[in-house]
């Protein structure tokens, strides 16, 4: 798959996503499982600039969260991803097939999921000082054949998402799937690491610095992505723009 143009590369979907830092308050936030460590996701960032662990999660959350995601389809409220935001916005299935929907905190599983990224935001910032905001997510779902082409998730300089996140819903899933998230090296861009999209494994990776793509999968795929951003609001200009 060849890279796509510059103009299209950067990861949006088709409206400003409701902010979780906005929403949570109002809701009863769930305890954090204390076996989630982050000292190991901290360390590979500052070293490698990305990191993957398998069952990273729980698999009860995931399950969870995978059948929130299926409800979700079933109801038709998944919508065909973006590039591109507000009128700038087009459809390319020749660059991406999944669809999406934001994540609200409107279901016990998404509230469990937001409260760990919440606590990772708060480590991440005492931690590594990125001056992380807010986090924004959705869920992915790639049908059979659906792939997303080689892009980054932010231009140095040109977006506020600073941190990546993908955790993946998938039990049970074989070689023969395909699908998985291919990694380049953010100089040579040769490939760096094929990723599995196990239920549980978590990748994080800084959203400037990894070229990425989603090889064509052979059966139905499902994930989070999710993307820790800065505040670039400045003189005035809302960001991110509608």
């Amino acid at each position: 798959m060849s890279d796509i143009p510059l103009a299209l590369a950067i990861d949006l979907t088709q409206s400003t996503p409701l902010s979780p830092d906005l929403v949570m308050p109002d809701l009863v936030m769930p305890a954090v499982p204390a076996n989630i460590c982050f000292t190991g996701l901290i360390n590979d960032l500052v070293e490698k600039h990305w990191f993957v662990a398998e069952n990273y999660l729980s698999q009860a959350l995931c399950t969870q969260l995978q059948k929130d995601l299926q409800c979700l389809h079933e109801q038709s409220l998944l919508s065909p991803a973006g590039i591109g935001r507000g009128k700038n916005r087009l459809l390319n299935e020749a660059v991406r097939g999944d669809y999406t929907h934001w994540l609200d905190g409107s279901s016990l599983a998404q509230q469990a999921y937001l409260a760990i990224m919440q606590e990772l935001k708060n480590t991440l910032n005492r931690e590594l000082f990125l001056g992380l905001f807010e986090y924004e997510s959705h869920y992915a779902l790639y049908p059979s054949g659906a792939f997303y082409k080689k892009h980054v998730d932010s231009f140095r300089g040109r977006s506020n998402r600073k941190v990546t996140t993908v955790l993946y819903l998938n039990p049970a899933w074989q070689i023969q799937d395909a699908g998985e998230m291919r990694l380049y090296h953010p100089k040579t861009q040769q490939p760096l690491l094929d990723i599995a999209p196990k239920s549980g494994t978590l990748v994080c990776f800084l959203s400037e610095d990894l070229p990425h793509e989603v090889l064509p999968t052979n059966a139905d795929r499902m994930s989070i992505a999710g993307w820790f951003r800065c505040n670039a609001s400045l003189n005035g200009r809302i960001d991110p723009a509608l």
